[in-house]
């Protein structure tokens, strides 16, 4: 299921180019690399509406949200439990 193969050198700094054309339609300048064994997987990482985010974690409702002391406990005992 190769679709396209491009041999690319890698930099003193471990840098490597992606071509253009592959880069095309990306949304976001940021990737995700995967290391499976011997090999490195890179994908384009789709950016988030920070809308899709909400009702997403559920806390106690005795939470003070000016104190970030106390949301930042209610945070971590939901992640505990």
């Amino acid at each position: 299921m190769v679709e396209e193969v491009v041999l690319k050198k890698v930099d003193a700094q471990g840098r490597v180019t992606i071509p253009a054309a592959w880069r095309r339609g990306w949304r976001s300048g940021k990737v995700i690399l995967v290391k499976r064994g011997g090999k490195i997987e890179l994908s384009p990482v789709e950016p988030l509406a920070p809308s899709s985010l909400f009702d997403s974690i559920e806390i106690v409702d005795d939470v003070d949200f000016t104190d970030s002391h106390s949301l930042k406990r209610a945070l971590l005992e939901r992640t505990t439990n």
